[in-house]
């Protein structure tokens, strides 16, 4: 289908308008979270792209609060929920309750039904609990008894996960890692952050102090204009062939191929695609550029490649085998 260049001014000017509350909801933000730049953005692509996020970081850089701070921005639902290992699924999804005075089983709803929800610490809840979530994250609804129920619209669902102290942890199998469209890395602050950090949080109750800038509809309205937004065939090749080479190293001249259990899947194809969308309506552009792929393909591949015993061997990681991918893979 062609694209006139009426079309894409027609978009961008649309991109414009509708991207104004998601700057200010990114504002609002940065009222309480000092840096974490890339965290606060991947997050609203993951928002526009109705697509899940993985956060990964040690204790104490912010993950809950830039959660916590988004929920707020957005006059919608949300959920904290703390896994834990003695969590159970009826806990996240709700149960059935006996109600003696008419002898009838009704329906007790959980905490999984709001619209965004924080699954504070993934790895502590056993392999049941993360399945009912995951099957919940991929499904959009929840089976209780005999009766299916929908998940709200929106409905995004942010896990934080801790790379140390993994004793008495359960890790996500790589099947159900790929169920997030980002896994991303959060990293120490600067010095110069840190120290805004202290002037501005070291006081017995820090205020969260976030408006609600946006709403729902917002979301929403907004996600149809990400799926208007242009995208070339040119780009639309740049990201299969990022995928493939993940795939099939040999076949685009990388001499990786032994670093590589296995490579990106299908998901990893369609969420570069939906979240460098993501990434152009958040720049106000109603068209995405090949540094739009790059902005997100990282966050979308890093947990979706897995690194044979020879990478792990040679302390290569799944993200030096992306890095050679983008740096080899011709860029149109």
């Amino acid at each position: 289908m062609s694209v006139t260049a009426v079309d894409v001014k027609l978009i961008g000017q649309q991109v414009a308008e509708a991207s104004e509350p998601f700057s200010r909801l990114l504002e609002q933000m940065h009222r309480v979270i000092v840096g974490q730049d890339e965290l606060l953005h991947r997050m609203l692509i993951g928002l526009l792209s109705n697509g899940h996020i993985l956060i990964e970081g040690v204790p104490g850089l912010a993950k809950t609060t830039a959660v916590a701070c988004l929920a707020k921005g957005i006059a919608t639902g949300f959920q904290r929920l703390q896994f834990t290992p003695d969590l159970l699924p009826a806990d996240l999804l709700g149960t059935l309750i006996y109600r003696p005075a008419d002898g009838e089983f009704v329906v007790q709803k959980g905490p999984i039904f709001s619209n965004i929800i924080l699954a504070d610490e993934i790895n502590r809840a056993p392999a049941k609990v993360q399945s009912a979530l995951l099957e919940a994250m991929q499904e959009r609804q929840v089976t209780i008894g005999k009766e299916t129920f929908p998940l709200d619209d929106p409905f995004l669902v942010l896990a934080t996960q801790n790379p140390i102290e993994q004793e008495g942890t359960y890790p996500l199998p790589e099947a159900q890692m790929d169920r997030f469209m980002l896994k991303l890395v959060v990293g120490y602050p600067s010095k110069e952050d840190e120290r805004c950090i202290l002037d501005r949080m070291a006081v017995t109750k820090p205020e969260l102090e976030v408006d609600a800038v946006t709403s729902p509809e917002d979301i929403r309205s907004a996600r149809r204009i990400v799926d208007s937004i242009y995208i070339d065939d040119k780009i639309k090749d740049y990201i299969v062939d990022l995928t493939f080479a993940t795939r099939e190293p040999a076949a685009y001249q990388l001499p990786i191929a032994d670093w590589i259990q296995y490579g990106a899947s299908p998901r990893a194809t369609l969420a570069m695609t939906i979240g460098a969308k993501a990434s152009a309506f958040l720049a106000g552009r109603g068209y995405v550029t090949p540094q739009d792929v790059k902005t997100i393909a990282m966050d979308v591949l890093r947990h979706r490649v897995i690194v044979t015993y020879e990478a792990e061997a040679e302390e290569k990681t799944s993200e030096d085998v992306v890095s050679a991918v983008l740096d080899h893979v011709p860029v149109p």
